[in-house]
């Protein structure tokens, strides 16, 4: 029998968003209802509002968030009602070309729930990629559910959702930052900020932090950046070649996503070195290079797909890591908020006055 609760809906382009009621069906095949304990504010569920990522409006936003299944349809055999959960907006298909190749990061044919969640008035709603975590519950495939220990905190564990898994994935799984390497991470948000903890984690030895606001590179150096670069007042690509004895850096993850600090990435690297684009451009955006200059320099120019993480491996470990103390996930969470304070909570990220806002349920 389907459920009514609380949800956060976009109605149209850049119109402010609204708490509505949301028809949630029962689980079908495959599926789950996920009872949402917390999800963070990120920066595509902005992108949605704007029209930056699709038109299929009314959208129901929310995707970086934890909970507690509390159903499950025929043939779920992973989770179970009671199981703590992560949600994931990539759940592999284990049949790809990609899956069976061993990479299933890399999956091709992700899904997510069949059914459709609805307004009232029987109006289908479309899930932040697939999830819909501004609600109170939200229904998805099984397969975005991944199990974690349910001691820690579900404010700190459904940032691993997206905004912090994409940053430290981008570091350790696509840019392969390892022992004695140089990082410079140019966007000091959330995800940069990550990318920041996934290059110490990995052992690199100068993290340089390069942004505009000097309240964004004054975290990125409590998160573990050795040096830090305000690219308003300074050339990035000068400081980030003076900081690494005149080469560039080893790995440039550009946590942005804009042609200009794309550019920047690209030449701040040292010959045969590594950019990782993790910052999420917009559909209008155009890069341009010279192709000798891509040949000359050598090296890799590579996307970060979520962190080119496996939710089934990269979640659970993480959490342990922060349980350990070797990682501070809760350093993230700078305020957590109502379901009522999505739309002023996108206006406190956009001018960087937050890390992350988290909705608590």
């Amino acid at each position: 029998m389907s459920q009514q609760v609380r949800g956060v809906v976009a109605p149209g382009k850049n119109e402010s968003v609204r708490v509505e009621t949301i028809v949630i069906p029962d689980p079908g095949p495959g599926e789950a209802v996920v009872k949402i304990q917390a999800c963070g504010v990120c920066h595509t569920d902005l992108h949605y509002k704007q029209g930056g990522i699709g038109d299929d409006y009314p959208f129901l936003l929310g995707h970086e968030a934890s909970g507690v299944v509390e159903s499950v349809g025929a043939g779920v055999t992973d989770v179970a009602p009671g199981d703590f959960v992560i949600l994931n907006w990539r759940a592999v298909c284990g049949s790809c070309r990609a899956c069976l190749r061993g990479r299933p990061w890399y999956c091709f044919n992700t899904h997510n729930a069949g059914q459709k969640m609805t307004l009232l008035d029987g109006t289908e709603l479309s899930p932040a990629l697939g999830i819909g975590a501004f609600a109170e519950k939200t229904l998805v495939a099984a397969g975005q559910c991944t199990k974690v220990d349910p001691a820690v905190s579900p404010a700190v564990a459904g940032l691993l959702g997206c905004g912090v898994m994409a940053g430290i994935g981008a570091a350790i799984n696509t840019g392969n930052v390892g022992r004695g390497d140089s990082v410079a991470v140019i966007g000091c948000g959330g995800v940069g900020d990550a990318a920041i903890v996934g290059s110490r984690l990995a052992g690199a030895a100068r993290i340089i932090a390069v942004d505009i606001d000097d309240r964004k590179l004054a975290t990125a150096t409590s998160m573990g950046a050795t040096h830090t670069v305000n690219s308003r007042s300074t050339d990035p690509v000068e400081a980030i070649r003076e900081l690494t004895g005149g080469f560039g850096a080893d790995v440039v993850i550009e946590a942005v996503g804009r042609p200009e600090t794309y550019q920047q990435a690209f030449y701040a690297r040292d010959l045969a070195g590594t950019v990782v684009l993790v910052g999420v451009p917009t559909p209008e955006m155009t890069l341009e290079l010279p192709l000798l200059d891509v040949f000359g320099r050598g090296g890799s120019l590579k996307s970060s797909w979520y962190g080119d993480c496996l939710p089934s491996r990269d979640f659970p470990l993480l959490i342990d890591l922060h349980q350990q103390g070797r990682i501070d996930l809760a350093a993230f969470v700078t305020e957590t908020v109502g379901l009522g304070d999505v739309e002023a909570a996108f206006t406190r990220m956009h001018e960087g006055d937050v890390l992350r806002s988290v909705v608590t349920l």
